[in-house]
């Protein structure tokens, strides 16, 4: 439920299409270990709205949990402040915990303080303030490989995490807040995690947290953050099924250690305000920035708070976007040269509900802090990395359009499903993004590629391209396409080419994995052959056919001639790579 004005707002945003909820992350205790006051949170909302550079635009708090630091389940003091600062709020409710029996208790304890709230007599008034309420907070990465690499504390299972919004559904039918959006709040490595799809299936939104600066077993300088981030942020949507995305955490350090290439410092958290939040996020989609203030009474390593020690509406580094307008443009071609195989990534998430930004294991404690999550690599079968579900985006047009002519389909379609002229190129209309890339080494025959962001083809890599084909799909024509621009037209991706010569694409009989290599790459269904010479500026339709709806295709995509080419796959405005259209 929202207030009369946030409704007015809202309604003006959305025939803008151009403005979303702007806030940022508050813990129940400070770096002591003591509770956060009604004082310390009402002059924490007041000057996130007085912030230099800002317009007033950061109008909004996330929480991690109902419960007043300190107590068993007495509401949080951040619910009052937050009705006299008139301050929207993304509730959350603490869930992890080392056995079941503890976790449903926080889950009483924290229902009950949220009741208890609403049914006070600023209830009401509580109630309007309500954007969304999460239950949990990267609970499924702490149950995940990578959280229990990195030490970072219990979490909740999935079963666990959709009990609780049941639950909490519930517990609110029967108040003001009836009918207030009710999801989760995880990492993006977990959101793609095809063993929490059942989350997102019961969750009205997905929140995901996301911090290139903890990605420290790759390439993850502040030049690259944006190209991490930005693909973070695609697979998830990829992942959400067509929920809503929200970016519930994000940031980077203004001190603190060196995590990877990863250097914490003011101007590089500028730089990533600009690229990420001014560039890509504010006032397009409901974000709460990691954060406003971390550093009291002492400083945590790394830090993150655009203020310091002393609470001031003077941040640490300009907030007003003036950098935004060439941030975009400037982004290196860092990414095209990752190695294949080499996303081997850490939690994604920082996962910073460390002090002051944390609920605690049991609402009041602390989690696992940053430095933990930095601590240690992930495995790589948790770093899924591509986007999975269909979406619509638009893509300006090519210059050239080179149609390979096959009379084979897609897997598992008949061949009455052929389309002569299969599906636009360009992704100006549905379409799906490979959910799994794979490269493969024939000098490396038994070494497992791994998933990577990159599609790399050369002499002796080749890269092989799962498909997930949505049951929505059914009775569509399919057409597998390679997109790709010019270098100059790029904004998040880039590439590198060299030598002459074109590209051959098979057809698997069964998908990849991670754990596939150069000897035990699937047999091959057929060969439905490629463009005998790739150049910048083109678009190529490589085969179209009956969509496969409900399964994996596998496609494996190998270079002919001296071909060399190297890019990040994206579809941030001119779209580079593999993708099926639909039409």
């Amino acid at each position: 439920m929202l207030s009369s004005s946030l409704v007015a707002t809202f309604a003006t945003c959305f025939s803008l299409s151009q403005c979303a909820i702007q806030g940022f992350n508050y813990g129940s205790t400070n770096t002591d270990s003591s509770p956060v006051t009604l004082e310390q949170y009402t002059n924490d909302f007041t000057t996130a709205k007085a912030l230099a550079g800002t317009n007033d635009a950061f109008t909004s708090a996330r929480l991690y949990t109902c419960v007043q630091a300190g107590t068993t389940n007495t509401p949080s003091e951040a619910f009052l402040a937050a009705v006299n600062t008139n301050t929207s709020l993304l509730l959350g409710l603490w869930a992890s915990a080392a056995q079941d029996s503890i976790g449903q208790e926080n889950i009483n304890n924290e229902i009950a303080a949220l009741t208890t709230f609403l049914q006070g007599s600023n209830g009401a008034a509580f109630a309007t303030l309500i954007i969304g309420i999460s239950v949990g907070s990267e609970d499924l990465y702490r149950t995940s490989p990578t959280g229990i690499i990195n030490k970072s504390g219990y979490g909740a299972s999935p079963d666990d995490i959709i009990n609780y919004i049941g639950q909490v559904k519930t517990a609110i039918a029967s108040t003001a807040a009836k009918g207030a959006l009710v999801g989760h709040v995880d990492t993006w490595t977990a959101w793609v995690n095809g063993s929490n799809d059942a989350v997102i299936t019961n969750s009205d939104f997905i929140g995901m947290d996301a911090y290139p600066y903890f990605q420290n077993t790759m390439t993850n300088p502040i030049s690259d953050g944006y190209s991490l981030f930005d693909a973070a942020y695609e697979a998830t949507i990829g992942a959400a099924g067509g929920k809503p995305v929200w970016v519930t955490e994000t940031g980077w350090p203004v001190s603190g250690d060196t995590s990877g290439d990863a250097v914490p410092s003011p101007a590089n958290a500028q730089t990533y305000w600009d690229q990420v939040g001014c560039g890509l996020l504010f006032g397009k989609t409901n974000t709460w920035w990691f954060t406003l203030q971390d550093a009291y009474p002492t400083t945590p390593n790394p830090s993150f708070g655009i203020v310091g020690t002393t609470l001031s509406d003077t941040p640490l580094y300009d907030l007003s976007c003036s950098g935004a307008s060439t941030s975009a443009s400037s982004i290196p071609a860092a990414q095209a040269t990752a190695t294949a195989g080499a996303l081997s990534i850490n939690a994604a998430g920082a996962g910073n509900e460390g002090t002051p930004s944390n609920a605690g294991e049991e609402a009041s404690s602390a989690a696992s802090s940053p430095a933990e999550k930095a601590s240690s690599s992930a495995s790589s079968s948790d770093a899924i990395v591509a986007p999975v579900a269909t979406s619509s985006s638009s893509a300006a047009t090519l210059t050239t359009l080179a149609t390979i002519t096959t009379t084979k389909v897609l897997p598992a379609a008949s061949a009455s499903g052929v389309s002569a002229s299969g599906c636009p190129a360009s992704l100006s209309g549905t379409h799906e993004f490979p959910h799994l890339i794979v490269p493969i080494n024939k000098d490396s025959p038994t070494t497992a590629g791994g998933t990577s962001y990159n599609g790399t083809f050369s002499s002796t890599v080749s890269s092989i391209f799962n498909f997930d084909i949505p049951e929505s799909d059914s009775g569509k024509t399919c057409s597998l396409v390679f997109l790709l621009p010019t270098q100059n037209e790029l904004v998040s991706s880039a590439f590198s080419l060299s030598g002459s010569g074109g590209l051959d694409v098979a057809q698997l009989k069964s998908p990849a994995t991670e754990q596939t290599s150069y000897s035990t790459v699937p047999a091959v269904e057929s060969d439905l052959g490629g463009p005998t010479s790739v150049a910048p500026g083109n678009e190529y339709v490589i085969a179209s056919g009956s969509c496969a709806a409900g399964k994996t295709v596998s496609y494996e995509v190998s270079a002919t001639g001296s071909l060399a080419l190297n890019y990040f796959q994206d579809s941030n405005a001119y779209a580079i790579g593999f993708y099926i259209t639909v039409c």
